[in-house]
């Protein structure tokens, strides 16, 4: 799982991405407990990298997906910070946000404004991809709040592989 040539290539596959201003500024914004949202979401990018990775599919777009799938860039938890219901409205939010960094695959699209499924039924997934990025995102959501993401010091190890992640 944390091998140099998994950490490596996910660097890869995110290295124009992850030193950009948009998404280092996600380490100002707060995701659950004390975990930042660029951490989260470094975290969720290389879960779906890996199991996509195994599985034979897209790892580079599960990678870059699972990064910007909560580039919202704001604070969910201040009242009056965005409009809407932060679980509903930020998948749109990323995916403008993602967009103006650079040019997106239809995966990738589909990766960051669907990633809220099933909470947001009607944006079912198309990519097997997207499916994996959903659950990962869910599955790491866990792990931060039940503090195995400190215990497993994943921090530690995919800050090898993300300079300043």
């Amino acid at each position: 799982m944390w091998n140099s040539s998994n950490r490596m290539l996910f660097r890869a596959c995110i290295a124009d991405l992850i030193d950009t201003p948009s998404v280092q500024a996600m380490r100002n914004v707060s995701q659950h407990v004390d975990i930042n949202c660029l951490e989260h979401c470094v975290f969720v990018a290389y879960v779906s990298f890996l199991i996509c990775r195994r599985m034979g599919w897209d790892f580079r777009a599960a990678a870059r997906g699972g990064l910007l799938h909560d580039l919202f860039l704001y604070d969910w938890h201040q009242k009056g910070s965005h409009q809407g219901l932060h679980g509903f409205t930020h998948p749109e939010a990323a995916l403008r946000n993602a967009s103006q960094i650079c040019a997106l695959t239809e995966v990738e699209q589909d990766i960051i404004v669907k990633h809220m499924w099933p909470l947001t039924l009607r944006k079912v997934p198309k990519y097997r991809e997207s499916f994996v990025v959903s659950s990962a995102d869910k599955i790491c959501a866990l792990a931060e709040m039940l503090q195995i993401y400190r215990l497993m010091r994943v921090a530690k190890k995919l800050n090898v592989c993300c300079s300043q992640a």
